[in-house]
């Protein structure tokens, strides 16, 4: 079995979600444990396949349906953000307290997820919803691009 990292931003996040699942009647258990530890263990995005693999990696009693109906559970309370970039699979993301608008720019070559800061957004979200006389509930840039290396030598050295 893999090695859990223990950091306090970690335990913080962990103690979070652990009130919001007591909160909601829900049972705090070792598989959600499992497959929390193993968010914090990703590097970048991930799918949920790749988070039960590595969650099976710190305890393999957690199970495909375990992670499955868990995910909503960690969007909604806020540990992890679903990035939606029109494939199959939704990818995730470790939710970093950020005070910057976060946009996405998915290479369509090799799918690698890039996050770039784009404060302008947050402000033109705002701006427009405004004037409309609405709140903004939820916004997101998205910008899919192609890997001119890619379509040259069949490789690309962003690939995730």
């Amino acid at each position: 079995m893999a090695k859990r990292k223990n950091s306090k931003q970690v335990e913080e996040a962990w103690n979070g979600f652990s009130s919001y699942l007591t909160s909601k009647g829900l049972r705090v258990t070792g598989q959600r444990r499992g497959i929390f530890d193993a968010i914090f263990n990703q590097k970048g995005h991930f799918t949920a396949e790749q988070l039960l693999a590595r969650a099976r990696e710190l305890d393999d009693t957690v199970s495909r349906a375990t992670v499955y109906r868990s995910l909503p559970l960690l969007v909604e309370s806020g540990v992890v953000r679903e990035v939606d970039v029109g494939h199959d699979n939704k990818f995730y993301t470790i939710n970093l307290s950020s005070e910057i608008f976060k946009a996405q720019v998915v290479c369509s070559d090799c799918e690698k997820i890039f996050e770039i800061d784009a404060p302008f957004m947050e402000w033109y979200g705002k701006t427009v919803s405004q004037n409309l006389g609405l709140d903004v509930k939820d916004q997101r840039l998205q910008v899919q691009a192609e890997c001119p290396e890619f379509r040259r030598q069949g490789t690309c050295l962003k690939q995730a």
